[in-house]
């Protein structure tokens, strides 16, 4: 019965989505859902929200979405992104390679506010020829593919770790897929957009080149910090501010001004209450049911697994399935390997795309004023579509 009250949770949140309702009353409906349902005393659902500021893995998605805002209103008011967006035309002269470039990159930065500035600039590559639902699909969907398979994200870490796979054999494995995830949004969406910019032609791609590394030094020196310093995200995007204040010459006024612009109210509710949805199913423990129930489909092992790592991340996350059905899968089938590393780590991508409980998607609706119902609708056909492709090349990798 858990986990059929965890379907009718889900489902209440979908359906009022459905009704247009705003996404904080979609997700407050769910949480008033979870505590009937389960039954969860008031005092315990006290200590749960309390968790979304005590434990710092979820206080700083918080803090961390607010430094980004403030970093990306000082980018707007010396035009840094609209000018790198420049760079970037002027380098390739490609819209196309604009638009996946810039996500790629960003894409590295391992925190759900980059999408802010992924969204940036792949709006000004595709207005006009994409609609504001294709432009969310485009921005989260390629701004997420280095999670796929990048170790500067800690699920992909906590995978190898609990499989036993090394990164130098798990990462060569993900190529194939990090090309699929790319060509999904190509064939389905980019391609629309012209290849030539409104722009003319560049007359000194090195002197674009240099540029673009002047207008997005910012982002470059959070990526150093994060890898290289092995700092947080919450003080590399702080450490970066400071220096913005001084290089951009900010004054006190403009700083202090965008001390309350940067705070976007409606953004940080929502995330707030995400974070506080996933707590609460934590609390219930109606992940640990997952293997039980799926252990009587009648399907081969391996996809029994695939199948239980999707459901697992649409519930609670990428890390929590990580954490929950690597350990078993790989006791379960011990030859697994790596071919079982990879299944898994691209099913849980997949499902990350088209969970409820993704940040990042709460953030990318905010950003482009669609509804995320519509937003995920319109990612389950290309995650579907991924889905099929891991388990075809899992089992070409057991053959080969």
């Amino acid at each position: 019965m858990e986990i059929v009250f965890l379907a009718v949770v889900f489902g209440i949140i979908i359906l009022l989505l459905a009704l247009k309702r705003p996404l904080w009353q979609a997700i407050l409906g769910g949480l008033v859902v979870t505590l009937v349902l389960y039954r969860i005393p008031f005092s315990d659902a006290l200590v749960q929200v309390s968790k979304v500021f005590t434990n710092w893995s979820s206080l700083q998605v918080l803090v961390s979405l607010y430094l980004i805002t403030y970093l990306q209103r000082m980018l707007e008011a010396r035009n840094q992104i609209g000018m790198a967006a420049d760079d970037l035309n002027g380098l390739f002269y490609n819209r196309r390679i604009t638009a996946m470039g810039s996500a790629l990159f960003i894409g590295l930065l391992p925190s759900a506010a980059a999408m802010l500035l992924c969204a940036g600039i792949i709006q000004k590559a595709s207005d006009g020829y994409l609609s504001k639902e294709e432009q969310a699909f485009v921005t989260t969907w390629v701004r997420h593919v280095p999670e796929s398979s990048l170790p500067t994200y800690s699920s992909i870490l906590l995978l190898c770790s609990l499989s036993g796979v090394a990164l130098r054999d798990f990462i060569p494995r993900m190529l194939p897929p990090f090309v699929v995830l790319l060509l999904i949004p190509y064939f389905l969406y980019i391609r629309r957009i012209p290849k030539k910019p409104d722009t003319l032609p560049s007359q000194n791609r090195r002197q674009d080149a240099v540029n673009l590394i002047k207008h997005l030094w910012s982002l470059l020196a959070i990526l150093v910090l994060i890898l290289v310093g092995k700092l947080d995200v919450v003080a590399s995007v702080a450490i970066v501010i400071v220096l913005c204040i001084f290089v951009y010459r900010f004054s006190m006024k403009d700083v202090a001004h965008m001390v309350v612009t940067a705070f976007e109210k409606k953004l940080i509710l929502n995330t707030f209450l995400v974070l506080v949805l996933k707590e609460f199913i934590s609390y219930t423990g109606v992940l640990t049911l997952l293997p039980q129930a799926m252990s009587h489909l009648p399907i081969p092992t391996y996809l029994a697994f695939a199948l239980m790592a999707f459901l697992a991340c649409v519930i609670s996350g990428a890390s929590g399935s990580v954490a929950l059905v690597v350990p078993l899968a790989m006791a379960a089938m011990p030859q697994g390997g790596v071919a079982l590393a990879v299944l898994l780590a691209g099913m849980v991508h997949g499902a990350s795309q088209v969970s409820p409980t993704h940040v990042c998607l709460v953030v990318c609706s905010e950003y482009y004023k669609v509804q995320l119902g519509k937003l995920i609708r319109r990612t389950v056909p290309a995650t579907l579509l991924f889905a099929v492709f891991m388990v075809l090349y899992y089992n070409l990798l057991v053959i080969l």
